[in-house]
């Protein structure tokens, strides 16, 4: 973050002063809820969480140097030489602030939304721009009411450009956070069943990814959306010019070919009347969007060609997304498990069977927030499983029970655990020589316990 000081704090937050502090020009550097990170020139912020209260470590910030703090109660005591500022909600306050401070920069902002996909295709935008830009991007999956106000807090002067990520479970998160990073351009890459649970419907999911464009100024700013998605095709007019990204003929972005070369793809595509040429290092049909996204906003943003088919070679995953470990004994283990909702199941459950080991094995894992359509949803994925020639299904978990019923009557081999622990013994019997196995579940499952539990019993290449 840049410098601000106290007084432009006070009034981006609406707070009040307390005490006789009377430094308004002192600056801080950052706005830190940790308080054991604690740096000199910090602003404390106290967050009210399910388990704790970050104001019982009000004065454990201070003393470990920061410069004030914001609080929703007045202290007892205040130290002298310290700030406080008094808001009605912390993290109302956060959201103000980012709020205030977006409006300190004039460089485009990408907002990123979707059912599936926004992390990747997040990445691979940054990693496309960054050829030529300065990019600021979220760290890993930080899209909540903490994590994207903390991104928009960490953009200075040294970045051309920010790539941000937008996360929703319910109506009007979107809305909220959008109307804070106020982007330039929207991105919805698909509509799925994520948070089917309490959204209702997948009209219901279209409605509130729609928010997105609540924030935007729609004499300047344009969509990126996916030809192919059927909910976004749904929708006669959009509030912004859209460029649709896909395989369908309505496409100006489109795939023309796409076909597996090692463990990524090559992909042939017009992009807004251009031909280029994609080598992409990583697997799943599904990375054609995320790469004919990033090439119109290259293109847009005056890049050549040659940048952008760059930057698309140069593409990193974040965090445990298709981490591919190699075991000796051709053994291969896929580490998917951050988290799953049935539109990315079904698409690595493709990828895996494009794998050229001998035995394909998927470990499913329970998909959270479903609501009353969590049973069909898993007996979809056990089908795909099933329809993709997977040779074994490990699913794990009382919602997983639909998955391993779905993929029954085909030529798949079917196991089904209620728990992690009950799983291992047949991980251990297929985890064979020349086979991968992919893992795949909701973050609550804690699937590292078996991707841990798989390398332990298997060797490492070096």
């Amino acid at each position: 973050m840049e410098p601000i000081t106290v007084r432009e704090l006070l009034q981006a937050v609406n707070g009040t002063l307390l005490g006789e502090f009377d430094h308004l020009e002192l600056c801080v550097t950052n706005v830190q809820r940790d308080s054991r990170k604690i740096q000199p020139g910090d602003v404390f912020l106290p967050l009210m969480g399910e388990r704790t209260d970050g104001h019982r470590f009000i004065e454990q910030a201070l003393n470990a140097g920061a410069s004030g703090t914001l609080t929703m109660r007045t202290p007892e005591v205040l130290l002298p030489g310290k700030f406080y500022i008094q808001v009605e909600d912390t993290l109302k306050a956060l959201g103000d602030l980012a709020r205030w401070y977006r409006g300190r920069f004039h460089i485009p902002f990408i907002g990123i939304t979707g059912s599936a996909g926004k992390t990747t295709t997040k990445d691979m935008i940054a990693s496309v721009l960054g050829e030529r830009f300065r990019v600021l991007k979220t760290r890993e999956n930080y899209n909540n009411d903490i994590g994207m106000p903390e991104t928009i807090l960490g953009v200075t002067g040294a970045y051309d450009m920010a790539v941000i990520e937008m996360g929703m479970n319910h109506f009007g998160e979107i809305d909220y956070l959008t109307r804070i990073a106020r982007p330039d351009v929207a991105i919805i890459i698909n509509v799925g069943f994520s948070h089917i649970e309490n959204l209702g419907s997948q009209a219901g999911i279209l409605k509130a990814k729609c928010e997105i464009f609540k924030g935007m100024d729609p004499r300047t700013g344009i969509a990126l959306l996916n030809g192919d998605d059927a909910m976004l095709n749904s929708v006669s007019r959009y509030p912004v010019p859209v460029v649709w990204c896909g395989e369908s003929p309505k496409c100006t972005a489109r795939c023309l070919s796409i076909r597996p070369e090692g463990d990524g793809m090559v992909m042939e595509a017009d992009i807004q009347g251009e031909a280029m040429t994609f080598h992409i290092p990583a697997a799943g049909h599904h990375m054609l969007y995320s790469v004919l996204m990033a090439a119109v906003l290259g293109k847009r943003y005056g890049m050549t060609a040659q940048e952008i088919q760059r930057g698309v070679s140069h593409f990193v995953p974040s965090g445990k997304r298709m981490l591919r470990m190699r075991r000796r004994n051709n053994i291969t283990l896929i580490d998917d498990s951050y988290n799953a909702n049935p539109t990315a199941v079904d698409a690595v459950l493709h990828i895996l069977s494009e794998r050229p080991e001998k035995k394909k094995i998927a470990v499913l894992g329970d998909m959270f927030e479903l609501g009353d359509q969590g049973p069909a949803l898993h007996f979809g994925c056990g089908r795909t499983a099933r329809a993709a020639n997977i040779d074994v299904l490990i699913a794990v978990g009382p919602l997983s029970e639909k998955t391993a019923e779905g993929a029954l009557g085909g030529n798949t081999k079917v196991f089904w655990y209620a728990t992690r622990e009950e799983a291992e013994d047949a991980l251990a019997r297929e985890l064979t020589p020349d086979s991968v196995a992919l893992f795949k579940a909701s973050h609550g499952m804690h699937f590292a316990y078996l991707v841990d539990y798989a390398k332990s019993i298997t060797e490492d290449c070096r």
